[in-house]
């Protein structure tokens, strides 16, 4: 790996595969058990957790998404990052990049934590969810959906290179205690529809800049809404 050329080409790719580093750096000298931490320890670093992200801790949608639980899932991660990152930074920019990437967290968090709601009905506590996996399902998907639709980007995308590392990504969330399996799907749900958008407008020779900003927002208020549906369902039921 060249960090000058990736820093060059990705700057904030590289400071988020940073922060993923730093904050595991962090835990492991206040004294956490980086490959097992406690529900307490994951709960202090910002883990997903639905009863609080539902209610009064709302900032643990994205949180969630620079906290890794073991040294595997941060390696895995930060490599998957590296890879769909810089290409997607390229293509779209810094500034879109990094909104796609919390987007999808989010949104993979939003499923994740609607199922857990659902399951709550059936017996079954809420679980504890970390990861950047939804983030980068998301990356992934929408470099996915512009290789399907041969979008007119200036770059040949390897369709079969993307899938192979999306699905190691997504065998992760089954390999390892504690990652959300939805906010897998969810975040990647959320990259190939903005991916999709985004290849329609360049196709039709529609300022895509514009567009992907309105899809974008369009999401943001959608996340809104569910979230505070959410929200009051769980409160009538809490008190």
């Amino acid at each position: 790996m060249n960090f000058s050329t990736f820093w060059q080409n990705a700057p904030l790719s590289f400071v988020l595969i940073l922060s993923f580093i730093g904050l595991a750096i962090v835990q492991f000298l206040m004294g956490v058990d980086i490959d097992t931490p406690s529900t307490r320890d994951l709960l202090r670093f910002g883990a997903n957790f639905m009863p609080l992200s539902m209610t009064s801790e709302p900032w643990r949608l994205i949180s969630s998404g620079f906290l890794h639980i073991g040294v595997l899932h941060l390696l895995f991660n930060s490599f998957a990052l590296y890879y769909f990152g810089q290409v997607t930074e390229i293509i779209i920019g810094s500034m879109y990049f990094g909104a796609l990437f919390i987007l999808a967290v989010v949104g993979g968090n939003l499923l994740g934590d609607y199922l857990a709601w659902q399951a709550v009905f059936l017996g079954t506590p809420p679980p504890i969810s970390a990861g950047a996996s939804g983030g980068i399902m998301g990356l992934g998907a929408f470099l996915f959906s512009l290789a399907l639709l041969r979008a007119p980007i200036g770059l040949k995308l390897n369709t079969k290179n993307l899938g192979f590392v999306m699905a190691i990504n997504l065998l992760m969330g089954f390999a390892v205690d504690g990652i959300d399996k939805a906010g897998h799907i969810g975040g990647a749900l959320v990259g190939f529809i903005i991916g999709v958008i985004y290849s329609r407008a360049l196709s039709r020779g529609r300022r895509a800049d514009r567009v992907l900003i309105g899809a974008m927002v369009a999401i943001v208020a959608g996340f809104m809404m569910i979230w505070y549906w959410l929200h009051w369902q769980i409160m009538a039921v809490i008190g």
